[in-house]
């Protein structure tokens, strides 16, 4: 027989073993994963602290992710432009020392160089960051630029580079071959220079003229625009000059000087003083005529290249390519937009007119977005491709008497186009706004990190535990346990036998 009174004590005494063997249960957990509770109810006044400080933390965690990805574009980005900036140097430097030998192609060895350096440029422009193009604008999901093929000799249904160029030289050449002007001979005495067309974009522009020969008078003629020069009754005399100052269409000009001389055989930009006035008119004609041909087969060749290779890759997405209408080409009067169907389009990638950095905008922080992305038509970039491309793409006829000339004029020009002039955005002032986006980065980065340091601390007093105190608390509470359990086996064996 028991003891009611020692009953319900001895249930009381088991109810407290269940509940120090929770207790014990609840700090063993805690002492093995350093959490003083495992859900935030168990925080209790402390839980919408901790849910808020796990939210910020998660939030910055994200912001380092972002961080990251945008961090690895622009070093890859960065890359690829300071290569390209360096391939410019290159060819200016190519372009500085080139002699004229050009072989069975058609070309020289500074102009098969350049080939090879457009096409790295182009692969440069198609740089990848994982499965983003970097230089496509928004298009991340597609190339920046067409095949190096396709861009210099088309590709069958499209015109390429070449064939633009060639269309062009055409125009800007004009079926005299004299650049689009018109030598006439208004009377006896006179000779006159005119451009063929009013209006027309191609070939030279007469932008001024003088003249510094005895008895002649020079007059403005037009339109089309022109010059008259009147030698009178009276002859020149030997050393004195009429010069005519050319706009070529590149935005280069060129200065035609013609001296008088008494030489029977006058040198290259001379006229033989005649009899009389008639005589020397017709010597001033001819010269004339042999002068601005020279010049249009080799300066205004040159400079049509390069005006041709700027309708090319000039473009976004107001502005197509621009062709030659025609044909016939040299008769043409106006430039055409390219069409998808007839001409190649090296861009493409997104061609939108809004600001490029604006085409990839990465938030790092609560308050702060990165402007990082870059298009490949963007000035710079296309500057630098126009250029090297032209060189790329001009050919020699073999035994072309012309060809040095014309070629040492398309290089005078580059040297100075490769310098980049002032007014032209630099591949470098992209790389700059890059940089910007970097420190950006880098002081974003900084930030969060110290943010995360004083944020896990403030979590780790309400959500962490001090092992040293729960390894205490868990040997007292075995001691205590212990003894329980040695007086619950006491009271369970207690009888009115033992108790009396």
């Amino acid at each position: 027989m028991s003891v009611s009174g020692i009953g319900v004590r001895s249930a009381l005494a088991v109810q407290s073993l269940v509940d120090m063997r929770h207790q014990l249960d609840d700090l063993q957990r805690q002492l093995g994963t350093g959490k003083r509770a495992d859900s935030y109810a168990g925080l209790g006044l402390d839980r919408g602290l901790a849910v808020g400080l796990r939210e910020h933390l998660s939030a910055i965690a994200s912001y380092g992710d972002t961080i990251s990805n945008v961090g690895v574009r622009l070093i890859v980005a960065q890359t690829a432009l300071s290569r390209i900036a360096t391939i410019g140097r290159e060819t200016k430097a190519g372009v500085i020392q080139s002699a004229f030998d050009a072989d069975g192609t058609g070309q020289t060895t500074t102009q098969k160089t350049a080939r090879s350096q457009f096409g790295e440029i182009l692969g440069l422009l198609n740089s990848q960051a994982g499965e983003r193009y970097l230089f496509s604008g928004r298009a991340t999901d597609q190339p920046a630029v067409e095949t190096l093929e396709h861009i210099l000799d088309g590709d069958g249904q499209r015109a390429g580079l070449k064939q633009v160029i060639d269309e062009r030289r055409q125009a800007d050449l004009g079926a005299n071959g004299l650049g689009r002007l018109v030598i006439a001979t208004p009377s006896a005495t006179a000779v006159s220079l005119a451009e063929d067309t009013a209006g027309s974009p191609f070939g030279f522009k007469i932008t001024n003229a003088s003249s510094t020969l005895t008895g002649a008078t020079l007059t403005t003629i037009g339109p089309p625009n022109g010059r008259s020069i009147d030698l009178g009754p009276t002859n020149p005399n030997d050393g004195e000059k009429i010069q005519f100052t050319l706009a070529l269409p590149d935005g280069s000009s060129e200065i035609l000087v013609l001296t008088a001389t008494n030489s029977a055989t006058p040198g290259p930009g001379e006229f033989t003083i005649g009899a009389d006035s008639i005589a020397t008119a017709g010597n001033l004609q001819a010269a004339l005529n042999s002068s601005l041909g020279k010049l249009a087969r080799t300066s205004l060749q040159a400079a049509s290249a390069l005006a041709a290779s700027e309708n090319f890759f000039n473009i976004d997405a107001s502005n197509p390519p621009q062709r030659v209408a025609g044909p016939p080409f040299d008769s043409a009067t106006a430039l055409v937009d390219g069409t998808p169907a007839d001409t190649v389009t090296w861009y493409i990638g997104e061609a939108g007119t809004d600001p490029a950095r604006q085409t990839a905008v990465a938030r790092v922080d609560q308050s702060i977005a990165v402007a990082y992305g870059v298009r490949a038509n963007e000035e710079g970039l296309r500057y630098m491709v126009q250029n090297i491309a032209a060189l790329a793409a001009v050919t020699f006829a073999p035994n072309d008497a012309d060809a040095p000339a014309r070629s040492a004029a398309l290089n005078q020009r580059l040297v100075q186009r490769l310098d980049v002039p002032p007014g032209v955005q630099k591949i470098e002032t992209i790389e700059t706004e890059l940089a910007g986006a970097q420190t950006t980065l880098a002081s974003a980065k900084e930030r969060h990190q110290q943010a995360t340091g004083t944020l896990s601390d403030m979590l780790q007093q309400i959500e962490g535990v001090p092992n040293e105190e729960v390894a205490a608390q868990i040997l007292a509470l075995q001691t205590r346990l212990q003894a329980s359990l040695q007086t619950t086996a006491l009271l369970f064996q207690t009888s009115l036998v033992k108790y009396i």
